[in-house]
């Protein structure tokens, strides 16, 4: 099995040598340089190593991998616009809109959501679009809940928000492989339960980092959310609480690889990366 490291090489490769489609003309330059900005490609590594978990070849697993990383690259371009979250940073810099300006920037975040169901669309069963459809709807969802609830959130609308915008398409990592390699649908829930529980550990650590962390660090502005008076993790339960829920979510997380029928183990390694994440 290859090691993180080795998937984030394939990621990269794949995601450098891609084709986008000629309609778009110079337009291309802007979702490169958004794609290929750098990033820590959790989500397309994570693809590879369920995979790879079930047997198959990484290989095999590339189309689905880095279609996801083209909705998470479209769901950045789109976050950082004036309308929603208004961030002048992104991967270290300039965002979309401030570097192609903001109309250039929409139409690059809508071709990049396009050519992610292209890459879905390479496998005969549209399985994987499937999963891709349903992590982008639910994204999107999401991100609606968070423009307009002001601040209300209690704990469990605040786990019902992220398990939407940040959660399905850290499943969608999941569930794109188990699609890929035909798991029977009796198997699936299982892994599609480790998914959904990396998601909530994903996010109560980037809570903590928004808070905690610097621009240079997380190649973001931080303490934006804490700014617009939107609830997270850290608000709402405190520093010291949030840290403490990021260990009991990993230890959930690891209840889940334990009991899935398979060597986890550099699902492991990619757990603990996220729980010890520094940006």
């Amino acid at each position: 099995m290859n090691s993180p490291d080795d998937l984030r090489r394939l990621t990269e490769d794949f995601l450098g040598g891609l084709p986008f489609a000629a309609e778009l003309g110079k337009l291309e330059a802007a979702l490169r340089y958004s794609l290929l900005g750098g990033g820590k490609r959790i989500r397309p590594v994570l693809c590879l190593a369920t995979g790879e978990a079930l047997g198959r070849d990484a290989e095999e697993l590339l189309p689905a991998a880095c279609a996801l990383e083209l909705v998470h690259t479209f769901s950045l371009v789109h976050d950082d616009l004036p309308a929603l979250d208004d961030d002048d940073l992104r991967r270290g810099q300039p965002s979309a809109h401030v570097q192609f300006g903001e109309d250039v920037a929409i139409l690059a975040g809508d071709a990049l959501l396009a050519e992610a169901f292209r890459l879905a669309l390479r496998y005969p069963s549209p399985d994987v679009a499937r999963e891709l459809a349903d992590a982008t709807l639910g994204m999107i969802g999401g991100q609606y809940l968070d423009v307009t609830t002001d601040g209300e959130l209690g704990a469990d609308g605040l786990r019902q928000l992220h398990a939407l915008k940040t959660g399905r398409l850290l499943r969608a990592s999941v569930t794109s492989a188990t699609a890929v390699a035909a798991l029977p649908d009796a198997e699936r829930a299982a892994w599609r339960a480790f998914g959904d529980e990396l998601g909530v550990l994903f996010q109560i650590v980037d809570d903590i980092l928004d808070a905690t962390g610097t621009a240079e660090e997380l190649g973001k502005t931080p303490g934006k959310d804490e700014a617009a008076g939107k609830v997270t993790y850290v608000s709402l339960h405190g520093l010291d609480r949030a840290r403490q829920l990021a260990d009991e979510a990993r230890g959930r997380v690891q209840e889940r690889l334990d009991g899935l029928p398979a060597d986890t183990s550099v699902l492991a390694e990619l757990v603990a990366t996220i729980r010890d994440r520094r940006a």
